[in-house]
């Protein structure tokens, strides 16, 4: 947490009041996105995200593996943050790996939806190669580069980036195989499978500072929060996934409300990141 004085917290709290931020934004307003789209050259798919200070990192590597067999028709997906200990003083020590662990879990709550996969914002079908013998395991990293609030945010939009610049090989079955032999697989070096990110959630926090709630938080506005609420939402306005931070409850009038608001946020986030994505990929192919 940031060490503000008195006074500092006193004009972050009047300004959220007057929907004035200390910023300048509006208690709805995120900071400009940039995105650049295949930063790591060895990765299946990769991409750095830049909201204000924040600045993040997320790579896509898939590998062949097997399904699970109380899912043989869906592959399977694993997030993994890392904080660097230069991101902020906060990540020093056992904070980054605590941090870590927090923010693994909250995307794979609002990505990947529960232990069935039901609500998964990611299609885990679409991973099967041959059912119940072969799948692709994509192993989804991210990087917190440097921090200035909103990291789950900031995280969720890269994953979404770096899955639009995934290319997942073509694999062809040379030889099917009976009972519990895996089948023969021929897989290319040169035909890639774009991977469809169209059902992929963005993720929208609400953080509650006194009465009123923020999109986008820097670290100065989070470390007066009392609770914060992060809502996958995905193009059609569904619901993803679900998770709340901070010691305070929320009345549940006032997570239905949140939830309201952060599903109309996120149709101008979506078109944003998407144009964000979209520029990003045109530059890369130049």
């Amino acid at each position: 947490m940031n060490g503000l004085s008195l006074g500092e917290k006193l004009f972050v709290q009047g300004g959220i009041a007057q929907d004035l931020r200390s910023d300048g934004r509006k208690r709805l307003t995120y900071r400009p996105i940039y995105v650049e789209t295949g930063v790591i050259p060895q990765a299946n798919g990769s991409a750095r995200v830049r909201m204000g200070g924040t600045d993040v990192i997320a790579s896509v590597k898939a590998e062949i593996g097997r399904p699970s067999p109380l899912q043989p028709n869906k592959g399977k997906v694993s997030i993994y943050v890392d904080c660097s200990p230069t991101a902020a003083p906060v990540f020093e020590g056992r904070g980054a790996e605590e941090l870590s662990t927090e923010l693994s879990v909250a995307l794979q709550r609002c990505l990947l939806g529960g232990k069935s996969g039901a609500g998964a914002g990611i299609d885990l079908s679409s991973l099967i190669v041959v059912e119940g013998k072969v799948c692709w395991d994509l192993y989804i990293d991210g990087l917190v580069v440097s921090s200035d609030g909103n990291l789950l945010d900031a995280l969720g939009a890269a994953i979404k980036a770096a899955l639009s610049n995934t290319g997942i090989p073509r694999v062809h079955v040379a030889a099917e195989a009976s009972g519990e032999d895996q089948p023969e697989l021929d897989i290319s070096d040169e035909e890639f499978l774009q991977f469809d990110t169209s059902g992929v959630p963005v993720i929208v926090t609400l953080t509650k500072v006194g009465r009123h709630y923020i999109v986008d938080a820097t670290l100065d506005e989070e470390s007066e929060m009392s609770s914060a609420l992060s809502v996958s939402i995905n193009r059609k306005g569904l619901i993803c996934g679900l998770t709340k931070r901070g010691g305070a409850g929320l009345d549940p009038s006032v997570i239905l409300d949140m939830i309201s608001v952060a599903k109309h946020v996120s149709e101008q986030l979506t078109d944003r990141l998407d144009s964000e994505i979209s520029a990003a990929e045109a530059v890369e192919e130049e």
